[in-house]
């Protein structure tokens, strides 16, 4: 089958071109090193530095609902701009993001986080890096107080503006006129591409079957940022050790994704992969809810560390595995695709950052523990007897 072949760019034998274009790789690649090693560091500490009527859960919460919606549009964005300016464009969302947290109130916060929303549609990444800035700066002080936050946001204003300097670097990709033409019939043109590349895949029986996993992806996401952060790594750490905490999850999350995506060949790869991923997810949530208790000292933070680095390795199974499978079912409509994967993903996301605040922890680790343990059921069932992935898409209806 055509979805069987290995989701592996074609090697090009212009060796100019390559070369043109290793100069703006390594740009970008600097530019969202500064920018998200900064933001990636900030979002961790969001539901442990923001509490005051849980401003930083709720800000998270309204970030990725902006996120959900405008995923289906930023595509035209970046039509419509260019690479160049859109990448620019969406970098001035995650700084101002970051300078609402030196004066942090609903006033700065809420505007900021919808500006984000916007800006993260264009443009989005991860790094873990930027946690051990936080490991360094932040102290924790007596009666629960946290010293050195603006000494860390301001570290991470000029890494972000570092990040956006560069990005003005990029040479402009529009030499063979690939941009659309700024006009009122083009923009409308493409709208009309765009809402129909988008609501055609809503009827295609393999994205439907594979929303309940994308939505997963997101839930699990969602757990570690506002959760795990808030009631596990503090307790045990303090809100200095959530950098810790996060930089161990971000390596293990970065290891695991280059590790698994090469052996990455096919749909049978792709289940096998995530059944694994999946029961390792369940394996910590199950300890978290039947035996895990917050331990001081040594013990708790290599228990605290333990149980980032497995749930790093979970999702780095989803980053990876989840983009392929989207990329071999769709080959011929990866816009759209890609789009409903943004949609569902960041929607997801946004309801566990809004219903954090008003359920417990132990109703949260049983719903993430029920839903991994029957995806990795379903996964397992389906390379046993050599059906396509589809089929474990199919049994999570069940």
């Amino acid at each position: 089958m055509d979805e069987e072949a290995p989701l592996v760019a074609e090697r090009s034998d212009n060796k100019t071109t390559t070369k043109n274009h290793t100069r703006d790789i390594h740009i970008l690649s600097s530019a969202f090193l500064f920018i998200f090693l900064a933001y990636g560091a900030v979002q961790n500490l969001e539901s442990t530095i923001n509490t005051e009527a849980d401003l930083g859960t709720v800000s998270l919460g309204i970030l990725y609902s902006s996120f959900t919606v405008f995923s289906l549009v930023a595509s035209l964005v970046v039509r419509s701009l260019g690479s160049k300016n859109a990448l620019v464009l969406g970098t001035t969302g995650y700084w101002l993001f970051i300078a609402a947290n030196l004066w942090p109130s609903w006033y700065t916060m809420v505007p900021a986080s919808l500006y984000l929303g916007f800006a993260a549609s264009i443009i989005w990444v991860a790094e873990f890096i930027g946690n051990l800035f936080s490991l360094a700066l932040l102290r924790d002080g007596s009666e629960g107080t946290t010293s050195g936050t603006t000494l860390l946001f301001i570290v991470f204003l000029c890494s972000m503006t570092l990040g956006t300097i560069l990005m003005c670097f990029l040479r402009k990709r529009d030499a063979k006129g690939e941009e659309l033409p700024d006009s009122p019939v083009s923009f409308y043109s493409s709208m009309v591409s765009l809402s129909k590349s988008v609501i055609t895949s809503l009827f295609d029986s393999r994205m439907l079957l594979i929303i309940p996993l994308i939505a997963y992806s997101g839930l699990q996401q969602a757990f570690v940022w506002a959760e795990f952060t808030k009631y596990i790594v503090e307790p045990a750490l303090g809100v200095s050790g959530v950098g810790g905490a996060m930089a161990v999850f971000g390596a293990f999350d970065a290891i695991c994704s280059l590790t698994v995506g090469r052996f990455t060949s096919g749909l049978k790869s792709i289940t096998l992969i995530v059944s694994v991923g999946a029961f390792i997810q369940f394996i910590v949530l199950l300890w978290l809810l039947l035996k895990y208790s917050v331990t001081s000292g040594g013990l708790g933070m290599i228990l605290t560390l333990l149980i980032a680095a497995a749930w790093g390795i979970g999702d780095g199974v989803f980053n990876t595995q989840l983009s392929a499978l989207v990329g071999m079912l769709f080959k011929h409509d990866m816009e759209g695709a890609f789009a409903q994967l943004k949609l569902w993903q960041s929607g997801s996301i946004a309801v566990v950052f809004f219903l954090s605040p008003y359920i417990t922890l132990q109703t949260m680790l049983s719903g993430n523990a029920c839903c991994s343990l029957h995806l990795s059921s379903c996964v397992s069932v389906s390379h046993s007897t050599g059906r396509e992935s589809i089929l474990w898409c199919r049994l999570i209806f069940s």
